[in-house]
């Protein structure tokens, strides 16, 4: 995994190597209360030199998920760029990925949850980072919301501190791919997870976090954590089951009992929320059932 910022050189690519233009892919389904201020974000994009066009794929919407997105038309033709709306009548990410990568012209792609804020440099850093002709996958630095409830605050303490997620390039809520990144694979496959079937596509010396942030929510309360925990273990259960010669992609540090021990020490209450949900996943296994938790 390679981590630019402002002082990195050797593969950063050039102003002259971005890419040249983007499109960014938005799933979603009943976002209401999310796809404003998901939209105000890259609206406020600095630094953006490449042609760019935002794809809502609203799936299954009943609310007013459509309407609001529509209603940001002309501020992004004022910007020079581009909004579709596509509205799909069934449910599901994978089948709204698809329908929208069928409208996507042959550019980066940017693929991005509906609840995620991303920072003003993120797009133009991510630009950069892509325009290589190396198949290449990028995100940005993940910084959890803060939340409302307590022990997910104590759980995302002690989650951000987690070897895999201090490694980089976690992608949650954010990836993106290249041009010739976006060749690695053909549909998006009717899994639970895509986030980690796009990252583990890429072999770690692929894979890019550039230094500007995202802010990405985690679900609220105990129950919540367990059920969402417990779905993400059934989706990596499920990619390795499916897809296993993607698992030596999959290089994430692992947390030993030094590592437990030294963070128990540095955090023993968030310490213990984490494994009280640790646990609570284990005792019961499966979580094919979605769940949001918001």
């Amino acid at each position: 995994m390679q981590v630019l910022d402002k002082n990195t050189t050797g593969n950063m690519p050039s102003a002259n190597s971005a890419a040249d233009a983007l499109s960014i892919i938005i799933a979603a389904h009943n976002e209401e209360l999310y796809i404003g201020p998901c939209l105000e974000a890259l609206l406020k994009q600095q630094g953006v030199i490449a042609s760019l066009t935002v794809i809502v794929a609203a799936n299954a919407c009943t609310d007013q998920t459509e309407d609001l997105a529509r209603g940001y038309s002309g501020r992004f033709a004022d910007r020079g760029w581009g909004l579709t709306i596509l509205s799909i009548a069934q449910a599901g990410k994978a089948n709204a990925l698809n329908c929208a990568d069928q409208v996507a012209m042959d550019t980066a792609r940017i693929y991005l949850d509906a609840d995620v804020i991303c920072s003003p440099e993120l797009l133009g850093q991510l630009q950069e980072a892509l325009g290589i002709a190396e198949p290449t996958y990028a995100t940005g630095t993940i910084h959890v919301m803060r939340a409302q409830s307590w022990v997910t605050r104590a759980y995302a303490r002690f989650w951000v501190r987690l070897p895999f997620v201090q490694d980089g390039a976690v992608g949650a809520g954010l990836f993106a791919v290249n041009v010739a990144g976006r060749k690695r694979w053909g549909e998006f496959p009717s899994i639970i997870s895509d986030d980690t079937f796009v990252r583990l596509t890429f072999a770690p010396h692929e894979r890019i976090e550039v230094e500007a942030a995202y802010e990405w929510p985690m679900v609220e309360g105990f129950t919540n954590l367990v059920r969402v925990r417990r779905r993400q273990d059934a989706g990596v259960d499920e990619v390795n089951r499916l897809y296993p010669a993607l698992m030596q992609n999959d290089q994430k540090g692992s947390l030993s009992k030094s590592d437990l021990l030294k963070l128990f020490l540095q955090q023993p209450f968030n310490c213990a929320v984490y494994l009280c949900v640790h646990l609570a996943v284990r005792l019961r296994r499966g979580g094919d059932e979605w769940t949001r938790g918001r």
